[in-house]
């Protein structure tokens, strides 16, 4: 028990001397300038800031969804030359349905129909549209449940990702951003107290495509002929454009986006770039329309409808609309962000203020050092020498559990705060119990050699177990949990692990080489 080799004494203390220079960065404000040190990031409730907690529009990504199947619909039965009436979308009924002139086509409408199925992964293959075909010749696509439901997990998933470039790009350091239920998402803005243009940016869907405008098309009619839009103007809601409903070009094969200014007119723009995909699609329909309106749609509003002077080949172009610098900074950042699946709305906002994160810093501190004083109070009441022993290794345990933390990257928050507070109370109860069995064998006449090697060997299965169950309820609780509790979770169970090294072999490695150096003839457990 109490022999170490010098590989094995070097390695622990070489593990404890790493873990006290990671832990430094986060003690000091001014760490070395250059230096990428790993530091514990201080979360919405300690620093101050925003909380948006957002829910996708799941019926705009059903609209979406309809609209482009009854594209496909209006395209194939073209294809195929079969006559068709009434061609809609029912968004209520989340179904497309049409009228077959011929009721004798349906026998070569539904394998045509079937092409338009895919399978849902997630749901054992299911397929994600249902076709049906009456008798009568009225046919219609519904859109399945499991499909509904791998559209708003991926919905979802998307949103999460965008919005995470979106406050990147916006210079936000820190930001929290996790899925809430089956349609919301929380964002947590550690630093920013007022978050409207945070709201701005991510309440913009920022779906950019290119379209040809339709001609001889009134856009004050009421019902413009099918595959055709009107859609009013970006800079004059008044005013509207009359576009074809077939996207040309699509703004997700933009690679980049920048904002500057136009050398000629001074005026703020936005110059982008697009992928291979994207550059040959443009040359193509810039190079087959020339003279022709080439209208610019974002979110459903015209940006611009440029006249295509010449063929575009080089995939870059140039978006002019009357752009303050502010407004083509975003612009180009929801751009370069890619475009949600669906808007966001705001369900609730919340702003914590950096006076209110600072007291709970300073009352967190402060019951921490409490804890802290209290702790090494008792033990060296309690144990003596053993107890300093103990609290050595309760000052380089609370430097691990920061080491490990920072190296984690790891959000502190009030209740990762309470778990950092709670380890310490903790930490010492495997030296409770390994002096108790100590004390105990001291008392049965065992000598101090073999009373020490009983007290660790018989005191390590019950730390061991106790440890372990306490990981697993904390495991769960960081499976199931909500932030918050994760956080705390997290905290404990990296205490547990920091606690059993340093309770189990730094303090044994401590005893053992007091041992060897003192060579007592009776422990001081007393």
């Amino acid at each position: 028990m109490l022999y170490f080799t010098r590989l094995k004494t070097t390695m622990i203390l070489l593990f404890c001397a790493i873990g006290v220079l990671l832990a430094v960065p986060n003690l000091i404000k001014r760490p070395l300038a250059g230096v990428p040190w790993p530091q514990i990031h201080l979360g919405l409730d300690l620093r101050g800031g925003s909380y948006l907690l957002m829910q996708v529009d799941m019926s705009a990504v059903v609209k979406e969804q309809l609209t482009g199947l009854t594209d496909d619909v209006r395209q194939a039965l073209l294809k195929a030359d079969i006559g068709y009436t009434d061609l809609g979308a029912n968004v209520a009924a989340k179904r497309v349905q049409f009228n077959l002139l011929k009721p004798s086509d349906a026998a070569a409408v539904k394998p045509i129909l079937q092409k338009l199925i895919s399978p849902v992964e997630a749901a054992g293959g299911a397929p994600d549209i249902d076709v049906r075909i009456d008798p009568s010749g009225a046919a219609t696509l519904t859109l399945s449940r499991a499909g509904l439901i791998a559209k708003q997990s991926q919905a979802i998933a998307q949103s999460i990702t965008i919005i995470g470039r979106r406050i990147d790009g916006s210079g936000v350091v820190d930001p929290q951003i996790a899925r809430q239920g089956s349609d919301k998402i929380v964002i947590q803005l550690p630093g920013v107290s007022d978050p409207n243009r945070i709201k701005r940016l991510l309440g913009k869907t920022a779906h950019m495509t290119f379209h040809m405008v339709a001609p001889n098309v009134n856009p004050e009619t009421k019902t413009p002929p099918p595959g055709v839009e009107i859609l009013p103007m970006l800079n004059d809601p008044a005013q509207s454009m009359a576009i074809r409903s077939r996207v040309a070009v699509d703004g997700a094969d933009l690679t980049n986006a920048q904002a500057g200014q136009d050398p000629q007119t001074g005026g703020w723009v936005v110059n982008f770039t697009f992928n291979g995909t994207g550059a040959r699609k443009f040359a193509e329909i810039t190079t087959k329309n020339v003279g022709k309106l080439f209208a610019i749609e974002l979110d459903h509003k015209i940006i611009e409808a440029p006249v295509i002077q010449t063929p575009i080949i080089g995939g870059q172009g140039q978006i002019t609309g009357g752009f303050t610098a502010q407004s083509a900074t975003d612009l180009a950042l929801l751009l370069r962000a890619g475009a949600l699946p669906a808007p966001l709305s705001v369900v609730e906002q919340q702003s914590v203020g950096p006076e209110l994160g600072a007291d709970a810093i300073r009352a967190g501190i402060l019951s921490l050092a409490v804890g802290f004083v209290l702790v090494i109070v008792f033990m060296a009441s309690f144990y003596g020498l053993f107890g300093w022993f103990a609290n050595i290794a309760l000052v380089v345990n609370l430097l691990l559990l920061v080491a490990v933390l920072s190296v984690m990257g790891a959000t502190l928050t009030l209740p990762g705060m309470a778990g950092i507070l709670l380890t310490l109370g903790m930490a010492v109860d495997a030296n409770v119990l390994i002096n108790e069995r100590v004390r105990e064998e001291v008392k049965l006449g065992r000598k101090p050699l073999a009373a020490l090697e009983a007290g660790y060997k018989r005191a390590y299965g019950t730390i061991i177990d106790s440890n372990v169950t306490t990981l697993l309820a904390h495991i769960m609780l960081f499976i199931f949990g909500s932030p918050p509790v994760r956080g705390f979770a997290v905290t404990i169970c990296v205490g547990i692990v920091t606690t059993l090294f340093t309770s189990t072999v730094l303090v044994r490695l401590i005893t053992a080489r007091w041992y060897i150096a003192r060579r007592p003839a009776a422990l001081p457990v007393f």
